[in-house]
């Protein structure tokens, strides 16, 4: 496969090279792109296009969901959480209401914001683990 466009093969090189906790992160800030994407297009009045995006916001939640660990505690009361914003975003696009894309964008933000702290503290993790060889 040829890739012509320099961006395009950056951002397929980045996904197929990336962790799963990156992977991860990509997710949230795809969710909250797609999220920006629809209050533009509320704002707008372009119903296709605020359909489009929430759709996407959807579609990242319920992979997310679908990858988390049922077995330990923490990804149950994520589900929960996860769960909501779906509903929410369903009802936003229903109701065409920027401020319900809002209250999902702040719980994405958190759920992006505590991801990146993790990654920061596994990966000094593994950098004294593997300094102490």
């Amino acid at each position: 496969m040829v890739v012509n466009n320099p961006y395009q093969a950056y951002k397929s090189n980045s996904v197929t090279t990336a962790s799963p906790g990156e992977l991860t992160l990509m997710l949230y800030n795809g969710c909250l792109k797609f999220i920006h994407q629809a209050k533009i297009a509320i704002e707008n009045n372009q119903i296709s296009e605020r359909n489009t995006n929430i759709i996407k916001a959807e579609n990242i939640i319920s992979e997310l969901m679908v990858t988390l660990n049922m077995d330990l505690e923490v990804s149950k009361n994520m589900m929960t959480l996860y769960d909501y914003m779906h509903r929410r975003l369903v009802e936003a696009n229903v109701k065409n209401d920027i401020a319900i894309l809002e209250e999902v964008e702040e719980l994405v933000v958190e759920f992006r914001d505590t991801w990146k702290q993790l990654i920061q503290l596994n990966r000094q993790q593994q950098f004294k683990e593997s300094s102490q060889v």
